[in-house]
Formats: structure tokens, sequence, C-alpha cells
């Protein structure tokens, strides 16, 4: 019996679509495609679910016959090429024949397409590879796709597609290589029925970047146009201070294609070495003009590869394209200096620390009393009232003194007299008063003054609380018939011992600062070494760790909208509750961007979130195969990296110092998160050999 048979042409087509078709994203691409080398200049496309379950790509170009919609599903058949010469002048984005027999194989497929000189349109349904409906429709010009149910009939490809949100972040950034790849054509995405790209289609490269990234992005690029050797590059790269942590902004374009390529990217890296901070990369949305029968676009099913007959030519172009960019249009930013607080001024002088179990006391100052003669005169100047029966006047009220007056609250002293009307007044007394008031003022009293104490011994103090006689015991404890009662002082005698004191142990003392980078200081018979950037990081990582509270979130005046690739996106919306622990508020908007609305505490004056919301979201990306390994100390590490500060920053002598006493002594703080040393001793002995003061 034989062995080898023709496979039916059931698994034939599944197995050839699975080679084109992988997910949603591969149905856009190959639609899209379509639609570009149908002419089209306004393309809208629309999924819902990740497009798992719908996909729409209408565009408004030349359209199908009718005639030709079901030659169309067939496989290897196009109207791109006919001859094997064409394979050497493609300048089409697809050719292969392969894109519509691999759709219809794992997918529903409804097409709605109409010339601009047919009266009317067509409306063609098929459905794993079986055509299904074929009808005359009404339907603008152009050529709709819909598609529904993609791997229906293919449960074990159905079951390795991601997320609805994963697969929606793939297609979009799909559009987003077109629309960058195509300036001239107009694009709309729609995603779960909200718009999430809108392009202008005017032909102008800026506005396409501008529509994609957005104006941060767009402004922070610069305009390259050069030709080397017959080899046309132009677009736009990235200026070397607003450099990327990664090399997903950068997009290489080859006669319109979307391509990787490892010569470019090796080319454009290599233009701005020295240029550039060690591990940030640049980004760049350049297009390569070659001959078309110098590339080769048949080396991949889905064309995302090509090669090049001349691979160092090609590097050359884009090095020097992009170098010449860098020395002619990259001019100095004019930056502003961050003036941030690294302490609070707790951590910056020493306080008093508080104690709350000791009530507070409130001292008035005591008041200087007025001069006597002035009182006196104030008096005696006061017109005797006139008596009145006192039958009028009420009992209690009835006296001869005058009454105080009450002494003022927190006020400065001012002599009160108080007026006293309608009470009888004995003129002899009054002045009998008088006269023992100037006699008192005219002989002070002597006031003792006290005698300094001598100087008392410890010894002397314990000999005469030796001496002392016992206290009696109380009259009930005295005695009950035949026993005698002892209570728990009966035995006590009291000795002062003297308490010594540990010499206080020596506190570093900054001397100053090498390189702007390492702490140079004194304590005691020892010279230290600190690098102040990785002990800011370290006490901050501790401070993190210790106290989770540390983490509150700043709320921020204006959200910030960081851009980020889909992968990174995706990371962290699916991981936003961890971001609220951190302290960090952020909101998933139009993908891939995402709204900061609030940093930690700790960051200080973070301005520009960019870099750590990116550094997280690699952080969420390294471990989502593992929800069980614990990350947060990576997250701790990258918080306190980008809130510690940096070598050669301007620090005072204070905030130095206040750094200096929180490291010093912690057996915690030896190393920084990234194990390089915080500390380093150099004794005075040491020192004094190398000067040959000690042999």
């Amino acid at each position: 019996m034989s062995e080898i048979r023709v496979l039916s042409k059931e698994v034939s087509e599944l197995i050839a679509a699975g080679e084109v078709i992988d997910r949603p994203a591969s149905v856009i691409k190959e639609l899209l495609e379509n639609a570009i080398d149908a002419g089209a200049t306004v393309i809208t496309v629309e999924i819902k679910n990740g497009g798992r379950t719908y996909m729409r790509v209408t565009d408004n170009g030349k359209g199908i016959a009718p005639d030709d919609l079901p030659t169309a599903f067939l496989r290897h058949a196009t109207s791109k090429i006919s001859q094997k010469d064409d394979l050497d002048s493609i300048m089409t984005l697809g050719f292969r024949g392969e894109a519509l027999a691999s759709i219809c194989a794992v997918a529903k497929v409804d097409v709605m397409t109409k010339r601009r000189e047919d009266s009317y349109g067509t409306h063609y349904s098929i459905e794993g590879a079986v055509e299904k409906t074929s009808e005359q429709c009404g339907c603008p010009d152009g050529t709709t796709f819909v598609v529904r149910d993609i791997f229906y009939n293919v449960p074990a490809r159905l079951k390795f597609l991601k997320k609805d949100t994963s697969e929606a972040n793939h297609v979009a950034d799909l559009v987003t290589k077109l629309t960058l790849s195509h300036p001239d054509v107009s694009f709309k995405l729609i995603r779960d029925n909200k718009a999430e790209i809108i392009t202008a289609g005017d032909g102008k490269i800026y506005s396409a970047v501008y529509s994609v990234y957005g104006r941060e992005f767009a402004n922070s690029m610069i305009e390259v146009d050069y030709t080397w050797q017959g080899i046309h590059v132009y677009g736009y790269t990235v200026k070397p201070l607003s450099a990327k942590p990664n090399r997903k902004f950068q997009n290489f374009f080859v006669n319109s294609r979307f391509v990787k390529s490892k010569a470019c990217a090796s080319a454009i890296e290599e233009a701005y070495r020295n240029n550039i901070m060690v591990g940030k990369f640049p980004a760049c949305v350049l297009y390569i003009d070659v001959p078309p029968n110098t590339i080769d676009v048949n080396v991949h099913p889905t064309k995302i590869e090509v090669r090049f007959s001349d691979e160092r030519l090609i590097h050359e172009a884009v090095y020097f394209a992009v170098k010449n960019c860098l020395m002619e249009k990259d001019e100095p930013n004019e930056l502003k200096l961050e003036n941030r607080r690294n302490f609070t001024d707790h951590e910056l002088y020493d306080f008093p620390p508080e104690d709350k179990s000791v009530q507070l006391e409130f001292v008035v100052e005591e008041e200087t009393l007025p001069d006597a003669d002035k009182v006196l005169q104030e008096i005696t100047s006061q017109p005797v009232p006139k008596p009145v029966q006192s039958q009028s006047v009420p009992e209690p009220l009835v006296s001869k003194e005058i009454p105080l007056p009450e002494p003022p609250v927190p006020k400065p002293y001012q002599p009160k007299i108080t007026k006293v009307e309608n009470i009888p007044i004995d003129e002899e007394d009054r002045k009998s008063g008088e006269d023992l008031f100037l006699a008192s003022l005219e002989e002070p009293v002597p006031q003792p003054v006290p005698k300094k104490p001598e100087k008392i011994t410890v010894e002397e103090i314990n000999k005469a609380l030796q001496e002392m006689p016992l206290p009696e015991a109380p009259a009930e404890e005295e005695k009950n018939d035949s026993f005698h009662f002892i209570n728990d002082r009966s035995f006590i005698r009291s000795v002062v011992q003297e308490v010594k004191k540990e010499p206080e142990k020596p506190k570093p003392v900054v001397i100053g600062e090498l390189f702007k980078t390492y702490v140079v200081a004194q304590v005691g018979d020892e010279m230290l070494l600190m690098d102040k950037h990785a002990a800011h990081e370290r006490y901050i990582f501790e401070k993190i760790k210790g106290d989770i509270s540390e983490l509150e979130t700043q709320m921020l005046l204006e959200p910030v909208m960081v851009m980020l690739s889909y992968e990174e996106f995706d990371a962290l919306a699916a991981n936003v509750d961890k971001l609220e622990r951190l302290g960090f508020e952020v909101e998933p908007d139009v993908a891939p961007t995402v709204a900061v609305k609030g940093v930690p505490i700790i960051l200080g004056d973070l301005e520009n979130p960019t870099d750590i919301i990116t550094e997280l979201a690699r952080n969420f990306i390294q471990c989502r195969n593992d929800p069980q390994l614990e990350i947060f100390d990576d997250l701790y590490h990258s918080i306190a990296c980008k809130a510690a500060i940096k070598a050669n920053d301007n620090n005072s002598t204070i905030e130095l110092q206040a750094l200096l006493n929180a490291v010093y002594g912690n057996e915690n703080i030896r190393y920084c998160p990234h194990g390089r040393p915080v500390l380093i001793t150099l004794s005075k002995k040491d020192i004094e050999k190398q000067f040959r003061r000690l042999v």
C-alpha cells in the first residue's frame, strides 16, 4: 500500500493559510495592501473584540469586476504580475496571490465591490473556501471586505490567540506602519466603535508622524534628505537628547514597504555613536528608494523581510544620510535646570525629636509694673462720688474697698482704674490708705541673696543617707499584741550611684566632593568616600521597602501623556493595580498612549515620567510569563534609580551631609540595588604609611 498520498484541498488550504494568516492582524495586513495597490486614497479599518469576531476594511479604490471575484479567491491568482521577469521589478505591496485564498480558508468572508463605470455593485460571500453567495447589490465605489469568526474551523489555531486587547494592539501597530509608509492615503482605525487613528492623507510625512506618534515625538525629529550612489534616503530621525529606551520606534520603508533590516538598524546606531546616551536608541521614520532589481522581496511569506543585492551600500547610504543630518541640523537644545529637593527639612536639618508625652506649658513673661507715682496721681485725681442712699444699692455691693480690675490676658500691661459709682467712701480711710501706700514705697524690703551652693561629692551624699534615721512607722502599724508590722519601706536605703556616660561616637563630617560624584568625609581617624548616587538610590530603596506608605500618590495638575510601544502599553494596561500599589496613577488612553495622572511623592518634582513609566512596562513584560514571580524588587529598583540624585548633579553641602548621616552606620545600606559599594573607608594610619610618616 502506498504511503505517499496527495492531501485533500481542505487540508492543503489550511496548511497554506497557516503560513500567511496567524492572527487577525495578518488579515488586516493583506487586505490593506490590496487596497493600497488598488489606488485607494481613503481607507477605513474597523475591528471588534480584537478582530476575533469582526473585521472590516473599506476603500475607495478601483474595485473588482464581477467576473473576477470568484477567481480572486483562488490560490496564486493575482493581477500584480504575469511572467517571471515581473519579479525583478515589483513595486506593489502584494503579488503572491495567496492573501484572499488564505483568508477565506480560515474565516467567513463577505465582499461588496463596485467599479466606477458599473451601475451596480456585487456582493460575494465565501466560507472555508466554499462559495455561498454571489449577487448584485448597491454600494459605493471601491471595495469592502467583512471578515467574521477567524479560525472558526481551526480550533487548534484559535486557542493560540492572545487577549482581545493584545490582538487589537497588533492591528493598531500594523495600521501605524502602513500609515507612515503611505502618507498620501487617509487612514481611519475604529476599535470597538471608537475611532483610534485618523490621518489626513495630505502626502506630508510630518503629518503622518504627528498623527501616529503625537506632537512631542514629531517635534523631537529632524529632517533627513540625502542621496548616495543612486540610493535616496529621506524622512525624519530623532534628536540625540530625545532618544528612546528601545528600538520599537525605528521604522524603515524600502520602496514604500515596511521592512525589518539589520543593515539599516546597525547603520543608524553607528551614526549616533558618541552622540547618544548609553542604553538609549535612536527613533526614525526613514524611506529608502532603491532600484527594484537590487532587492528581493520574495524571501518571506508575509514580505516583512527583504534581501539587498549589496547590503554594504545600503548601510553606507543610511549611515551618511543620518550622520550628515545630525552634523548640519542638530542644534543645541535650551535646557532648564531642575531645582529639585531630594530631602525634606527634617532630613536636611537636625531637629530635636518630638515627644508627644510631654505636656505643653504656657509661660507668661512677668509684666513690668508701672511707675508708682503715676498710679498714685491717677488715683488721687479721681473725683469722689457723692453719697447716695444705701437703700438704692443692693446689700452685697456696699463696700469700702475699690474692686481690683481683672488682669488683661496676653496683652501689654495697661493700668486700669475701675470707676465705682454710687458707693460711699470714707474720706479718712482714703487718706490713711494713701499714707500707708507712700510709706511702703519709701522703705523697700531687702530681699535675701541666695548663697552659692557648695560642691558636694557623691560619697558625702551616700554617707549622709546612711546616717539618716529610718522613718517611723504609722501609729496604726506600731504594735498589735505580740507582733510588729513591717512594711515594704522598712529596709529601704537610698544610694546615689555615679552614672558613667559612654563617650559619644564621632559623627561623619563632609569635607568636600570629588568629581561631583564622590563625597569626601571624615569620621574620627578615618576618611570616607561615598558614591552619592549609589547611596541615595539604596536609601530610597530601603525607605520604600520599609514603609509602603512612602509611595503615596502626588496627583499632577495635568495628566502627562506617555507614548509607548503597543507591547509596553499592553503590559501596563494589565497591571494597573500593581502601579497603584507603587504610587502611580496611570490610565490607559488611546493605544499605545497612557495618561499619567499621579506619581509617588518620593519622586519629587518629576516633570517627565516617560523614562520611569517605560522602565516599569519593561519589567512587567519580562515577568508576564511567571505571574508568581515577585517583581516588586525590580520595580523598587527602577523607582529608586530614577528618583536618586545623579553623578554631576549640583548638591549643597547640607544635602550631602544629610545623605551621609542617613547612610553611615546603617547596616542595610552597604551596596546599591545594583550591587555597587556605597562607602569606602581609609584609615589615618594607612594614609600616614603612604606618606612615610609611619614605617
